[in-house]
Formats: structure tokens, C-alpha cells, sequence
């Protein structure tokens, strides 16, 4: 048996040979059987058990082996005793107990696994039941076979890590080329950055040079303030010395043979002297007594103004109006709104640009301005021009019905506001005190108040009665462009360029609220007369809903990108028309949210309105026309 298993070769050798491997030795085969001892395999077949079975057991005698009792407590003393001394002697020697060995993986547990991984089943088949037919007939011995070398188990570790390591490269690239993209990134900003901080020094710097010229500027006006006072002071003491003079001389010329005439304020004379009438005046008098007739009258209506003026209070705003008929009204509308608007007729009223356009609130009356400083009412009736205003220096910008229907108030380019009076057509009042051109005004309901915006960035609300500025509002950085008193309210709406829109108590000259959301210059501003919702339009083409209740954005529409240049709602508060530089007029329904639109205009469109009834629109271009859609 043992020259047997001395001719069969082991079966790591048999592979080693065949792979070409020749990765051990004879000799270091024999070493590791002489250390793990002869193994030989011996066939066995195992049946089932047999009641018949005449197979005998060995019976194992049951010896009793237990400790008598005087002797038990004493032997488990001793072992407990001697378990303590060895833990003691362990934790001294800080002895660390060996792991557990790691078993190596055997020649067909590799080639299984290789095959398999490999995806080369028949092989792996025909593989195992060679085999195991080998191992069966004893040809070849288990035990023989060996362990696979470390260098196989090695490279297979090896190849896992590389391609671990494989992933984490792929992986940390494409990090890195992410933070080189961020680094990029953060390194034009810091550019720009710099260069922004830069330019903004140096407009610091120019502010700063600036603002010491205008102080070195202001320091040279002092002195010449200080003689101009002392001027004024002189010349009020004069003043006062030609009043008592003139006193005195007044009751010396009862006297006979001597004629004097009494000093009135703008004629030339000297301090403590009295003029003697000569000849030649009295001639010229007596020769021009209508001019003098005239001045005289001039005189007296001037000093009459401005005692009145002197003595008339300031209204005060109403605290009682009653709430807006329109606004909780549901009833339907006799007129109800529509889309299908047609050109019908084409008006040439005017020279220049039509700036606005605006219906009367009780007559069939059509009022137009426009930049070549007229504004004219048209009977639609006859379509024929009833009035014609004159007297604004500059282009007129906007114009605004009293609730009555009786006056009118436009605002211009020449810096002011003037009060009309409709039927005739003559200016009753002018209102001056913005700086620049005023492009907008607007009637309080109760009709005493007027209010204006400017390219000044103010807004104005003037007192008709007491024929002066009552309040400024200071809020806004740009151009104010729009301004609408809310229908029966002293709530005041005004859109700005820039970018807002602020909601004003007239009583207090207060910003209440300041509504943001377009991203450009917001041309027009406008409060729907039955809901609390107000539209507004930006040079860009974009129109805003907003609700005036919760202050909050409903809905953005973008028509552009033309400029829109007004807005306007139907008495039935559910269309809303856009006047646009494209020429086109968008119709929104803000029932349905369709939109329609009206081609007719061959270039801007500035202003646009609805009749009374809605059945007919009324726009005005920068050709000089207005047109009526029905």
C-alpha cells in the first residue's frame, strides 16, 4: 500500500506540470506529507439499519467516578483557587490570544471558482465528475492535493484592489474636474468682483471731489447771502420810512394851491420826498383815461385775489365717503363685454402725438390731448369739435374729468397743471411746483383735490380751494409716472420707473405699501372700478394683475416685447385694454383669460379708452389721430 501511494504522483504536482507551472518541488511535497502524516483512502458502503442485524456493540461500563462528600467542597476550592491564579497570570503577561487561522483555499475549490467566474460551465462540469471518478477509484487523494500558492490568491486580491482602486480614480477625476470648473468659476467672479469694487471707488472718489466743490462752491455764497440780507434790511427800513413819509404828505395836501398825488406800491420815488404832478403827466392822464381806467381795475382784481386767497382755509379731506357703488356690485352688466371690435371711423384731430384720451362721465364727449399743447372736446354725436384749450407752453402729457364733468385738469411738459373750465374753455387756475415735466393727474371723487406725479420723482396733491400745494410725496427714486386717486377713497396709486408701484394715504402724504414684481420702467397704473384689482404695464410689454385686498401679485402677462404705454378698464371691470408702441391694442377678458387683438394704427399707440356702454373703444396714436372701435 505504502509503495503504492510512493508511484502516484500528488495531484499539485500532476497540475503544476500540466499548466507548465512548475511552481514547487518534489522535495517540498514530501516535507509537507512527513509533517501532516500518511492519509490513504478506504471505501465504505453505508445501509440502512436491520432489525436483523447480528452486528454486536461493545456496551462502555458506567463508572462512577464522583467525588465523596467530604472532599467536594475542598476540590472545587482548589479549582476555582487555581482558575484565579491563571487569569491573574494571563492579565500580567498581557498575553493576546491567537486568531483564528485563516484557511487557505484548496486546488479544486480555485479551479471551481475560476471556471465559474469565467462563465465556462461544460468545462466545470466534465472538471467535476473527472474528478470525483478519480478520487472514487483512489487514484487521487484528497489530501494530496494542496493548497493553491499565495502568488494565485495574491494576484486575485491584487486585481480586486486594482480594480477598486480603478473606480476611485475614475471617481476622484471627476471630482477634481468639478472643482476645477467651481475654482474657475469663483475666480471670474472674484474678477469681477475686484473690478466692480474698483469702479465703485472710484466713483466714491469723484462723489467725494464732488461734494468738495460743492462745499468750497456754497462757502464762496455765503458772503454774498450775507450782503444780500443786509440789503433786504435796508430796503425794508427805507420801505417803512416812505410809508410815514407818504402819511405825512397825505394829510399836508388838503392845503390850497398845492397838488399832490398820493404814492401807490410800483411807481419810482425817493425816501423822505413827496413828487409833484407837472403839467405835461396831467396831460398825458387826461389824454389815456381808458388805460388808466384799466390799471386801475387790474389793481383792484389783484388785491381782491389775493386777500381772498389770504383769507380761504385748506380743505379737509372727507372722512365719510360713501363706499364705491361699483365695487360690491353683482349684478350683471346691461353691456356686457366683448371682443370683436372693428374699426369704424378715423378722427384727425391733432398735429402732433396724441398723449391721452378720456371719456365724459355723463355726455357723449370725447377729450383729447396731445403734444402740440392743445387738448380739444369732440362732440362723438356730430363728431365735431366743441372746445379747444391754449396755454400750456410745452407738450401735454395727460388730462383728467372733474366727477362733475365741468372742469378739466392737464398736466404738461412746461412743469404745471392747469384747472379748465370745460364749457369755455378758459384756465381758471395754474398749479406750479414741480421741477420738471409733470406727466400725470388725477381727480379726488369729492372733486376739491387734484393730484399729480412727475419726471421729479414727486408726486403733488393741491388744494383747488385754497389754490396750493397741500402735500409732496417723497418715496420713489425715479420717474413717477402714473397717479389715480381709488374711486370714493383717499387712497392714492402711483407707478414708477422704478420698478414699483406704492399705495399712498392723501391724508397723511404716506406710503402705505409698496408693491414689487415687474423688471422694468412701469408705465401705467390703473384701479379696476368693481373688484380690488389693480393692472399695471412696464416698457417691456408685460401686464400685471394685483390684488389690492392681500397686496399680492394674481397673474403676469407678457405681450412685448413693445413698450405698453397705458391701461384701461371697461365699466363692467372684466376687459382690460393695453395701448402698445407695436400699433396693436391687446383686449385681456379676465374671465375667459383670452387675449385679442386690434390692428388699425399704422404706428404707436399712446392712450386708449372704452365708452360708457363698452360697445365702442376709442384709441389715439402718435399720428395725431383718434380712432373708434365698435
Amino acid at each position: 500500500m505504502a509503495a503504492q501511494r510512493e508511484g502516484i504522483t500528488p495531484p499539485l504536482r500532476v497540475l503544476e506540470e500540466a499548466l507548465g507551472l512548475g511552481l514547487t518541488t518534489a522535495g517540498d511535497v514530501e516535507d509537507a506529507v512527513a509533517a501532516e502524516g500518511t492519509y490513504y483512502l478506504e471505501q465504505v458502503t453505508i445501509t440502512e439499519a436491520s432489525e436483523d442485524d447480528d452486528f454486536e456493540y461493545e456496551e462502555i461500563p458506567d463508572d462512577n467516578f464522583s467525588i465523596p462528600e467530604g472532599e467536594e467542597d475542598l476540590t472545587k476550592a482548589m479549582q476555582m483557587f487555581q482558575e484565579q491564579v491563571t487569569d491573574s497570570q494571563i492579565l500580567e503577561q498581557k498575553t493576546v490570544l491567537p486568531s483564528k487561522r485563516e484557511v487557505p483555499e484548496v486546488i479544486e475549490d480555485f479551479l471551481c471558482n475560476f471556471l465559474i467566474k469565467m462563465g465556462m460551465t461544460r468545462t466545470l462540469d466534465c472538471f467535476q465528475s473527472e474528478w470525483y471518478e478519480l478520487i472514487q477509484k483512489g487514484v487521487t487523494e484528497v489530501s494530496g492535493a494542496g493548497n493553491v500558492p499565495d502568488v494565485y490568491s495574491q494576484n486575485m486580491l491584487l486585481e480586486n484592489e486594482n480594480k477598486n482602486l480603478k473606480k476611485d480614480l475614475k471617481h476622484y477625476k471627476q471630482a477634481a474636474d468639478k472643482a476645477r470648473e467651481d475654482l474657475l468659476k469663483t475666480q471670474k467672479e472674484r474678477d469681477f468682483h475686484r473690478m466692480h469694487h474698483k469702479r465703485i471707488v472710484q466713483e466714491k472718489n469723484k462723489l467725494i471731489n464732488d461734494l468738495k466743490g460743492l462745499k468750497l462752491h456754497y462757502a464762496s455764497y455765503e458772503p454774498t447771502i450775507r450782503v444780500l440780507l443786509e440789503k433786504h434790511q435796508t430796503l425794508l427800513k427805507q420801505k417803512m420810512m416812505t410809508s410815514l413819509e407818504r402819511d405825512k404828505a397825505a394829510k399836508k395836501g388838503s392845503g390850497p394851491g398845492t397838488k399832490f398825488k398820493l404814492m401807490e406800491p410800483g411807481n419810482s420815488y425817493q425816501a423822505s420826498k413827496i413828487r409833484v404832478v407837472s403839467d405835461s403827466e396831467k396831460n398825458c392822464e387826461a389824454e389815456d383815461p381808458t388805460q388808466k381806467g384799466l390799471l386801475r381795475e387790474v389793481r383792484e382784481q389783484t388785491k381782491y385775489k389775493t386777500r381772498m386767497k389770504d383769507n380761504t382755509k385748506d380743505t379737509e379731506f372727507p372722512t365719510d365717503m360713501p363706499p364705491n357703488p361699483n365695487l360690491y356690485s353683482r349684478k350683471e352688466n346691461n353691456f356686457p363685454e366683448k371682443l370683436g371690435y372693428r374699426l369704424k371711423t378715423i378722427y384727425k384731430l391733432h398735429e402732433l402725438p396724441v398723449s391721452c384720451i378720456i371719456m365724459h362721465p355723463h355726455k357723449d364727449i370725447l377729450v383729447s390731448c396731445s403734444e402740440d399743447r392743445l387738448w380739444k372736446a369732440m362732440g362723438l354725436s356730430k363728431a365735431k369739435v366743441l372746445v379747444t384749450g391754449t396755454g400750456h407752453t410745452d407738450w401735454l402729457s395727460n388730462c383728467c374729468l372733474h366727477p362733475s364733468g365741468n372742469k378739466l385738469a392737464t398736466s404738461s411738459g412746461d412743469t404745471t397743471v392747469k384747472l379748465w373750465d370745460l364749457s369755455k374753455g378758459n384756465c381758471i387756475l395754474t398749479l406750479e411746483g414741480h421741477k420738471h415735466a409733470v406727466w400725470s393727474c388725477t381727480w379726488h371723487s369729492c372733486g376739491d383735490f387734484v393730484a399729480s406725479s412727475s419726471l421729479d420723482t414727486t408726486s403733488k396733491i393741491w388744494d383747488v380751494n385754497s389754490e396750493r400745494c397741500r402735500c409732496t410725496l417723497y418715496g420713489h427714486t425715479d420717474s413717477v409716472n402714473s397717479i389715480e386717486f381709488f374711486l370714493c377713497s383717499n387712497t392714492l396709486l402711483t407707478g414708477s420707473a422704478d420698478k414699483s408701484l406704492s399705495i399712498w394715504d392723501a391724508r397723511t402724504g404716506q406710503c402705505e405699501q409698496s408693491l414689487y414684481g415687474h423688471m422694468h420702467s412701469i408705465n401705467d397704473a390703473t384701479f379696476n372700478p368693481r373688484d380690488h384689482i389693480i393692472a399695471s404695464c412696464d416698457s417691456c410689454g408685460v401686464i400685471k394683475l394685483w390684488d389690492f385686498r392681500k397686496l399680492l401679485p394674481i397673474v403676469s402677462i407678457d405681450v412685448g416685447p413693445s413698450p405698453g404705454n397705458e391701461v384701461n378698464f371697461d365699466s363692467s371691470g372684466q376687459l382690460l385694454a393695453q395701448a402698445s408702441d407695436s400699433g396693436v391694442i391687446h383686449l385681456l377678458d379676465l374671465k375667459s383669460g383670452q387675449i385679442h387683438k386690434l390692428m388699425g394704427h399704422e404706428d404707436e399707440v399712446h392712450t386708449v379708452a372704452f365708452s360708457q356702454d363698452t360697445e365702442r373703444l376709442f384709441s389715439g396714436g402718435s399720428e395725431g389721430t383718434v380712432r373708434m372701435w365698435s
